[in-house]
């Protein structure tokens, strides 16, 4: 086995993976590097198991979902569109579907399915996979000229850096493309999580813990403006440190600077009524039951986990009947359906995010090849860099997309 190989790959998930196929379809000789004793490991969790491998929309659709750097983007995007990343995966063998919000998943709902395809794929083009650790970049005079493990040197002509961020460390995702970054020179943005669950300052949302919302609007909102960074209609989750679910990942990518405590959720409970429409429907609620508690009444309206902080909340008795409630308490009631507030605290733990927020700067490297603008023969795809999207296959796209002009443009 030689140690010189035209490429060289750091990293075996979904941007190492792809770009090792592309290269390896042009004749070119590839060695891939993957510190896990498999391949594909954090691929083999995305969209909780399923894997949500793109989003079945057109190029415009998918920067309109990145809300860091996107005009970077521009190029990669446009030479591989969601619709070249579902072809390619048909042209494996692997069917799939398209659900709600255009994400695309396998029709077998099996992450397996994705990894095994591009492995086998790997394994019939004669990639050669080593499972080692790359320790260092090895480059002379501005030019990569392959790389360092703890045991032997291995050369190329070019390195393909797809080390991912520091999501999910437990699949490998600890930061070693960072490193490798600094090392050859390049600026590494502060890294934050995104995708993230949110910590709140409210106690009731430990008392609300384990309680999925379907249907419910959240907004996003900073202190001091005018308009909502971002608000959405579906699915959010109450736990013990504060909120998580589709909506609140979604909004914490809207969340520039959180350590000023200057972000707070407003959640819609009946966003299908205005506030005229959910007074009369409160108060048939009330006169069908004139002598029922108050507390009783809301179980028409409230998940009966709900109910007992919406009484708190109210400053109304549970036990008052309902022919007795004033229009001013009933006023502030319907003001706590339509914004239930949740001041924002924190970010969990970036181990925790389903992406890395920041990564290599994108102002050294070139928009049209992935190539560093420092470091000759050097390239920079997925995750690793300083792009991420919002949740629906967005993040996954980004990361074919990068690879696969890094791969075109790799002579």
């Amino acid at each position: 086995m030689t140690d010189k190989y035209d490429v060289i790959v750091i990293g075996g998930g979904a941007a190492g993976l792809f770009s090792s196929i592309l290269l390896a379809r042009k004749g070119k000789s590839v060695l891939l590097f993957e510190k896990n004793k498999i391949l594909g490991k954090k691929l083999l969790i995305t969209g909780k198991g399923r894997c949500n491998v793109t989003n079945n929309c057109d190029a415009e659709t998918v920067l309109n979902n990145i809300p860091r750097n996107s005009k970077f983007l521009y190029s990669a995007v446009y030479s591989f569109l969601p619709s070249d990343t579902m072809c390619f995966f048909e042209s494996l063998g692997v069917p799939l579907k398209t659900e709600r919000g255009n994400r695309v998943f396998p029709v077998s709902d099996s992450a397996s399915d994705i990894v095994k395809a591009l492995c086998d794929e790997v394994n019939k083009l004669g990639v050669t996979v080593i499972n080692k650790k790359v320790t260092k970049l090895i480059t002379n005079n501005n030019k990569v000229i392959g790389v360092k493990c703890s045991d032997k040197d291995y050369f190329s002509n070019s390195v393909i850096v797809a080390t991912g961020g520091k999501s999910y460390p437990k699949t490998g995702s600890t930061g070693d493309g960072y490193k490798f970054a600094e090392n050859a020179g390049h600026t590494v943005t502060d890294i934050k999580p995104s995708l993230v669950p949110l910590e709140t300052k409210q106690s009731f949302s430990r008392r609300l813990m384990g309680l999925s919302l379907r249907n419910v609007t959240l907004s996003l909102w900073e202190s001091g403006k005018k308009k909502s960074v971002y608000s959405e209609l579906g699915e959010m989750l109450f736990t013990h440190f504060g909120v998580s679910g589709p909506l609140v990942l979604s909004a914490s990518a809207h969340i520039n600077s959180i350590e000023n405590n200057n972000y707070y959720i407003l959640i819609d409970l009946k966003p299908a009524l205005d506030e005229k429409a959910l007074d009369k429907r409160i108060l048939r609620d009330f006169s069908d039951n004139p002598n029922r508690n108050f507390s009783n009444v809301l179980k028409g309206l409230l998940p009966s986990k709900m109910i007992p902080v919406m009484i708190e909340l109210s400053g109304i008795d549970g036990d008052e009947k309902v022919n007795n409630i004033t229009k001013e308490q009933r006023k502030k009631l319907i003001g706590l359906f339509k914004n239930l507030r949740l001041d924002i605290k924190g970010f969990r733990p970036v181990d925790e995010a389903i992406i890395t927020r920041g990564g290599v700067s994108t102002k050294e490297i070139d928009p049209s090849t992935m190539e560093s603008k420092l470091i000759s023969g050097l390239y920079f795809v997925g995750e690793v860099l300083d792009v991420d999207g919002y949740t629906g296959g967005f993040n996954l796209q980004i990361a074919f997309a990068t690879a696969n002009l890094a791969a075109q443009n790799i002579q």
